[in-house]
């Protein structure tokens, strides 16, 4: 998509059209072509017009998104087809397309601005904070924002040292999932007196569910090059890598194009800035294994390997990629250290809590009303995250659990959710940060069903390389496949317990030693659900098929007949107005009506 260089000013209006992998899924390269054509040439529209695609917006929910400036108007699930109304109404007339406005779903109030909205106002944009708002093709957008001023601060008014001070004194720990202090890592690699020292951008996100880093690489990638250089100045090193998942390939487009921008205007390449700096930046796409999310394996698969862990004690600081020092953070770390480097260190330090600093970024996903990318300071409570930003349960249903931290993370139940999140919080509930997926589940999710999809995940992407790890997972999946399945037997729990105790002291790497949060989480504060499983033979949540028979509440029934017709398998009848009845012999028990009926008359047995 060709795009126009244009800077704003009070004469100039700018149409934003999030143009992230979500948005382009539901047609937003249409909606900006159309935008595109519809401006060129139109002498009725007073005020020059320019169109421009962006990042992630956040609100996936509702994309896609196109934000109007400096109007600020939001319109949301815009088509192509909706853009003569735009342009006719809003950019003609000065008037507000009042069904493409943001409807609150609660309140059932309109919002001309995306900023006056419960799921933007309780947001603090950091990492996130040039996503949606710049051309992440653009170089320019990216220095009107202040990019690589952070830089140049470094090079022209810090030494290495005070560059490592500044990240230590900011409290920033790596927001990878391990959350060990990112000046802590820096300090380290510097003192190894063995050149030459690499730096590496981890961008192998794998978890299921989780787009946080995937949506700064598409819609910021200069804020990453920025980061890493700045790196490279602290720490000695001479070049970079980043390690970008496979199939995200607009994160690949717009980094390559950033790298080429970035040499251009110096920032990459030899004497950076006039400076004695020399350092440049080389992509490199990995093979989809989840276990190189792991920094070591990361590293093996760079240098053409296996992507296996090393052993507990090598520390890539100290040999790292070809045995060198060798710092490696992920892609949200390292939107960070910018902001650190230009604002400062005790502004980054106000934000969060004690022991963690800053903003952490999570994926919404799951049975939330508003999903989406969000940013929001350390020691939120889970509840404001999920009712106050994410709008509570779809369709009215009551919470259940949200899961953190991956497959690797756990599953917390409904009394803990004024819980603050932050690293250390979560890591005594059960769970962990991970890099920042967050899933919610409703009544209808069934817990023994949540840990054996996450184990079998699991199963499926472990190396192999440690027996704990191989073997141990394998037979914690075959336990829980069995609960599921009504075969299991009460001491089947220990059984889990045992062996999840076993893989997490003796697993070479962490996908091994924390794959039984899922189980243990879920043992802990759902085992009334694996009794059920196991000594009634009944899925409260009517999930496990082999456990589960629906039938129709005659008092609750209203006779709608909405079950009925949703049915794949002519299972319902009844007439209309009257209660309703499941036929057992044909219910193939998919759950669509139970999913259906507004009433919540399905019930299971």
């Amino acid at each position: 998509m060709n795009q126009l260089e244009v800077k704003p000013n009070h004469e100039t209006r700018m149409i934003l059209v999030c143009c992230g992998t979500g948005c382009l899924a539901n047609g937003s390269a249409a909606v900006y072509e159309a935008l595109c054509d519809a401006l060129q040439g139109n002498d009725k529209i007073q005020v020059e017009t320019f169109a421009k695609a962006t990042g992630c917006n956040g609100l996936c929910e509702k994309g896609p998104l196109v934000k109007i400036l400096p109007d600020d108007i939001t319109y949301c699930k815009v088509k192509a087809e909706d853009v003569p109304e735009i342009v006719e109404k809003t950019l003609q007339q000065g008037e507000l397309v009042q069904r493409l406005l943001y409807r609150d779903p609660a309140t059932k109030k309109y919002y001309k601005s995306h900023h006056e909205t419960d799921f933007y106002k309780k947001q603090k944009k950091v990492a996130l904070r040039n996503i949606g708002e710049i051309d992440p093709t653009s170089v320019q957008d990216y220095l009107d924002r202040g990019g690589y001023q952070a830089l140049e601060k470094a090079l022209k008014e810090m030494s290495p040292a005070e560059v490592i001070e500044e990240v230590l004194k900011s409290g920033l720990r790596g927001r990878g999932g391990g959350g060990f202090p990112t000046g802590l890592k820096w300090k380290a690699c510097a003192a190894v007196d063995n050149p030459p020292r690499y730096v590496i951008c981890n961008g192998d996100e794998g978890d299921p569910g989780a787009f946080m880093d995937r949506s700064i690489l598409e819609g910021d990638p200069h804020t990453v090059l920025e980061g890493m250089i700045i790196c490279a100045y602290a720490i000695g090193a001479s070049n970079g890598f980043i390690y970008v998942r496979d199939e995200y390939d607009l994160a690949v487009k717009n980094l390559t194009k950033a790298i080429e921008n970035a040499r251009e205007c110096g920032y990459l390449g030899k004497n950076i800035l006039g400076s004695d700096l020399s350092f440049d930046i080389e992509l490199v796409r990995g093979g989809g294994a989840f276990v190189c999310g792991e920094e070591t394996a990361l590293i093996n698969s760079i240098q053409g390997n296996v992507g296996e862990p090393w052993d507990k004690y090598v520390f890539p600081t100290e040999r790292g990629l070809w045995g060198q020092p060798t710092v490696i953070n992920n892609v949200e770390t390292w939107a960070n250290i910018p902001v650190i480097i230009k604002d400062g260190a005790a502004n980054f330090a106000s934000i969060g809590t004690e022991g963690s600093k800053g903003t952490k970024v999570f994926s919404l996903v799951g049975k939330v009303v508003n999903t989406g990318l969000v940013e929001v300071p350390m020691g939120t409570t889970l509840r404001e995250i999920i009712y106050d930003i994410g709008g509570g349960i779809q369709n009215g249903r009551q919470f259940k659990a949200v899961q953190t931290g991956g497959p690797s993370g756990g599953c917390i139940p409904e009394n803990l959710l004024d819980l603050p999140v932050d690293f250390d919080t979560l890591t005594e509930a059960g769970s962990m940060m991970g890099s920042g997926g967050m899933i919610v589940m409703d009544d209808r999710t069934c817990m023994v069903e949540v840990a054996r999809y996450y184990v079998n995940f699991l199963a499926e992407e472990s190396c192999g390389k440690c027996v704990p790890c191989r073997e141990g997972i394998s037979l914690l999946l075959e336990t829980l496949t069995r609960i599921c399945e009504g075969k299991g037997k009460p001491e089947d729990l220990d059984l889990l317990e045992s062996m999840s105790s076993t893989i997490q002291q003796a697993a070479l790497c962490a996908l091994g030693r924390t794959a039984p949060n899922p189980v243990l989480s879920t043992l802990k504060y759902f085992r009334d659900e694996y009794l059920e499983h196991i000594n009634n033979h009944r899925c409260p949540a009517g999930i496990c098929k082999e456990l589960t028979e629906f039938y129709i509440d005659a008092e609750l029934c209203t006779g709608c007949g909405r079950c009925r017709r949703n049915c794949p398998a002519d299972a319902i009848s009844g007439e209309k107005k009257k209660a309703h009845t499941i036929d057992p012999a044909k219910c193939i028990k998919c759950g669509d009506c139970i999913n259906n009926c507004k009433f919540q008359a399905v019930k299971v047995k």
